[in-house]
């Protein structure tokens, strides 16, 4: 067993403030005691106090989770060079739905995210389809719970999984596939735009992926809505597998 590092779950809000943010939270720290009998052990912290991040105090992190948050979540450059310097120096980052949403002032803090939220269609019923089910990231599930096959909840069929999912189906300002210059996102989830209303990306609808950007890692998924997805173990497997791939453990 490793040494356990440590996690940073912030989650200020300035704009849009969901209702499930004490569950995620609670949630994030249930994945971090349950980690103490892994092969790779963390550690948690929370808060919203945007004074946390200079570099000395991100120094003691190797993973930030960015939960929910939105608008303005850091309150000057200082900070924002902080978080820059974090990833710069092989840090990673866990966003969250709303995530896309936070700072619109920052062009590079976009390009972390893969992507900028514009809107969504009321939440309701949509097909999820993972593209890369053996990428570590959906891997970890079964670390969670192997029984959604039993039960048939998902269909595995020419090695994509699929399952219906209920959400908030974001839209965003660009297609995240030509969000960053390079292209460089791996999606790892997509949602059928034909099993739900109101989709704008068409045949190609990312809602989950990771990328290496600027030093460091970052996994996003734009699920996360209710407060019935963090006691799910589909949906909280990937926020473990995203942890542990974004701390390269």
């Amino acid at each position: 067993m490793s040494e356990p590092f440590k996690i940073l779950i912030f989650s200020r809000t300035t704009a849009y403030r969901h209702k499930s943010i004490p569950p995620s939270i609670r949630a994030l720290h249930r994945l971090a005691s349950a980690s103490g009998s892994g092969p790779h052990p963390f550690t948690a912290d929370d808060t919203e106090d945007a004074s946390v991040f200079t570099p000395a105090s991100l120094a003691a992190y190797r993973v930030i989770v960015l939960l929910q948050c939105s608008g303005e979540m850091l309150d000057d450059d200082g900070q924002l060079d902080a978080l820059k310097g974090f990833v710069r120096s092989g840090g990673g980052v866990v966003a969250v739905h709303c995530a896309s949403f936070a700072m619109p002032s920052s062009e590079w803090y976009g390009r972390l995210i893969g992507a900028v939220f514009d809107n969504h269609p009321a939440p309701q019923p949509g097909r999820v389809r993972t593209l890369d089910p053996e990428h570590p990231i959906m891997t970890c599930r079964r670390l969670l719970d192997e029984s959604h096959y039993e039960r048939g909840d998902d269909e595995m069929t020419a090695g994509v999984v699929e399952r219906t999912w209920v959400d908030e189906w974001y839209n965003f300002k660009a297609h995240p596939r030509r969000a960053t210059p390079d292209g460089g996102l791996h999606v790892l989830l997509a949602v059928d735009e034909k099993s739900y209303e109101g989709g704008v990306h068409g045949d190609d609808h990312p809602v989950a992926w990771c990328q290496s950007f600027d030093g460091g890692r970052c996994f996003y998924t734009s699920l996360g809505h209710f407060d019935e997805a963090y006691e799910d173990d589909w949906f909280m497997g990937q926020i473990l597998g995203g942890i542990l791939w974004a701390a390269e453990a």
